[in-house]
């Protein structure tokens, strides 16, 4: 097993397992490129969000709409259930929206940023978001090697029953 020298430790919350010391940091940083050039290309120069003229609002509006909701449902019953209550010692999580997929925060993240770039269709927006999508991958795999190495077998057994980031409906049933 590959030594993990980059774990940021929750010291007040001994049942959680810990994440990329750099993640937090990471989020930030790709949190305001993202909106600065998302703002500045959809809402002043408007250089990159000519398919906006070819895709009625009608359209774009529900579908982001829709994609928000989902994202922001994800993130808060994620964030819920990891930090909502404090468990007597650290657990692989299945229950709720972990039951779907391994990372729900991260994905209701993923389509937050996808819910605003449908809204104005920033071709630039979207470029940052495939580097935010890429981010969030290096850091779910980064937290999988730390809750193998913590859990070994009942965490490679969850890993082969629940996806990454996509939920699948062709998914194998937990035994």
């Amino acid at each position: 097993m590959e030594k993990l020298n980059h774990i940021k430790k929750h010291n007040d919350r001994p049942d959680l397992s810990g994440e990329h010391k750099w993640g937090d940091l990471g989020q930030i940083i790709l949190f305001v490129i993202f909106f600065a050039t998302w703002i500045t290309d959809s809402f002043v120069l408007k250089f990159s969000t000519f398919l906006s003229d070819h895709v009625f609002w009608f359209i774009r509006f529900p579908l982001s709409l829709i994609i928000l909701v989902i994202s922001s449902y994800l993130a808060r019953a994620g964030l819920k259930i990891v930090f909502g209550e404090e468990r007597e010692k650290p657990v692989v999580i299945r229950e709720g929206v972990f039951n779907y997929v391994r990372h729900p925060i991260y994905l209701g993240v993923i389509l937050l940023y996808l819910g605003l770039i449908f809204l104005t269709l920033s071709i630039i927006a979207a470029a940052i978001w495939l580097i935010i999508i890429l981010f969030y991958y290096f850091i779910s795999r980064y937290e999988e090697k730390i809750l193998l190495a913590e859990f070994g077998e009942q965490y490679k057994e969850y890993m082969e029953v629940v996806p990454m980031l996509i939920p699948s409906p062709f998914r194998k049933k937990s035994a």
